[in-house]
């Protein structure tokens, strides 16, 4: 088989009456609840489950699994719908499980820096309880995501430069199996050589090998002391080559972001700030007070030296939290630019050594092509996003932005980058992964695939196709 085909409707009824036996009005299959569980933020179709069941604990995960195992159904994890490339989507129908009821923080760990907590939490919703024990959990994705969907889509965002991905910050996971059954990965401790890495297998597998029950996770303390800050730059470039003497003198910063003048353009307009309107960084520091500051004075006269400033610091704790929620909201804030069509966020990622010749490229087609493509990233570990403004039912329009994404693709593989730094691959850049990795290495995965899930029944049509 190609692909998953899709269950009978008499399979469908079969499914449907079982769940509302056991779950009642928790089985739901309005097409409201079904539509807004396959929603996505890209210009792919939606394509709704049957039903979704909302579940609150791994035994009713187990259970829902187990008669869609019955009768080969599909199952799609859903945490807080924040995902960026199809994953939520259902080709071949089947059962949404909504996790965002598991929101049990189950241990925190202070003197071992880690905790363990169910899939349902988001990132805020965890960095607000850990507060009361002088700790954080740094993996900070724009959208307030679930810690669950974070794992699946191996996801970073602006601290991870310093701090790493989710594959740095996962000890170990708790998993139901396509065949019911619960998978530990590891125990608690901080390193092991026991076996295989069944933890960096589930952390970036999209939900196609499992269903993510429980998470624990690295922690950090809370910096004594932190500075951030915003440089204007004459061009890209020089902002990128900023970035990139910074990482190589080994300057310990916490986040460094890029924003283009078009997207500091809209960020100044929905979040009422007043950056100068060229390529920006957003620069922060942790550690110790004088260590924060002399952090901050050596990347000031590294920005100099490349025509950058002046450095004007945010000191106040919120000043800087509006100014990250600003970088956070940068894709909302694009909508302005093109009012009435939908903004289509995309990310690639290269050698740092490459940074600058890859924005720079990609700025140049942008212009050729037409399009209003904000450019904004996580440019301290070579990672950058472009949300296209387009209007998704003009034909000619989609051409032109499909035409650009493959452009993009194929120009982070000529700097030996890849086609997603944390997006994940979804549905939406399945077609980049051959390119990338080669044949060997997708026929691979499929026989890891196969050999955990041989009715292919764990959200079928993501990441790789299975070949008859």
């Amino acid at each position: 088989m190609a692909e998953a085909p899709k269950p009978s409707p008499a399979t469908i009824a079969a499914v449907t009456l079982a769940l509302q036996q056991r779950f009642g009005n928790r089985c739901v299959t309005s097409e409201a609840v079904r539509q807004q569980h396959a929603h996505t933020t890209t210009w792919l179709t939606t394509q709704p489950p049957d039903m979704v069941v909302f579940i609150e604990t791994a035994e009713e995960v187990q259970q829902v699994v187990r008669i869609c195992a019955e009768h080969k159904v599909p199952v799609i994890p859903f945490g807080a719908g924040s995902s960026l490339e199809g994953h939520l989507n259902a080709p071949s129908g089947g059962v949404s499980i909504d996790l965002s009821g598991m929101k049990r923080i189950l241990e925190v760990h202070p003197e071992d820096l880690d905790c363990v907590v169910e899939p349902g939490v988001t990132r805020k919703e965890l960095n607000d309880y850990l507060k009361s024990y002088g700790l954080f959990f740094p993996i900070d994705p724009g959208a307030d995501a679930s810690i669950g969907g974070m794992a699946a889509t191996r996801a970073s965002g602006t601290n991870a430069v310093r701090y790493g991905t989710m594959k740095d910050n996962v000890i170990a996971l708790e998993a139901v199996m396509p065949n019911g059954e619960i998978v530990t990965t590891a125990r608690r401790a901080k390193k092991t050589s026991a076996g295989y890495d069944l933890t960096r297998l589930f952390v970036g597998s999209e939900g196609t090998l499992g269903v993510v029950t429980k998470i624990t996770l690295k922690l950090h303390g809370l910096p004594e002391a932190i500075s951030a800050g915003v440089c204007p730059f004459p061009s890209v470039k020089a902002a990128a080559d900023a970035t990139i003497m910074t990482i190589q003198t080994g300057l310990p910063v916490a986040r460094i972001e890029l924003l283009d003048a078009m997207q500091v353009k809209a960020v100044n307009a929905y979040s009422k700030l007043s950056m100068p309107e060229t390529p920006v960084l957003l620069v922060e520091f942790h550690g110790t007070e004088q260590g924060v500051a002399e952090q901050a004075e050596r990347f000031g006269e590294i920005a100099a030296d490349l025509g950058g400033g002046p450095f004007e610091w945010a000191t106040k704790p919120e000043d800087r939290t509006r100014l990250w929620q600003a970088r956070h909201d940068a894709y909302w804030s694009v909508m302005a630019l093109r009012p009435g069509v939908k903004p289509f966020a995309t990310d690639v990622c290269v050698p740092i050594s490459r940074l600058a010749d890859c924005i720079e490229e990609t700025q140049a087609d942008i212009a050729a092509s037409g399009l209003i493509a904000p450019i904004v990233g996580h440019v301290g570990d070579g990672n950058f996003h472009t949300s296209v403004l387009v209007d998704t039912a003009s034909e000619a329009e989609m051409t032109v932005v499909k035409g650009f994404l493959t452009r993009l693709v194929e120009r982070a593989h000529r700097m030996e980058g890849t086609c997603t730094g944390e997006h994940g691959v979804g549905q939406g850049k399945m077609k980049y992964l051959e390119p990338e990795l080669g044949a060997p290495a997708l026929d691979t995965m499929r026989l890891i695939k196969r050999a955990l899930d041989p009715d292919n029944i764990m959200n079928p049509g993501k990441i790789v196709t299975l070949q008859p």
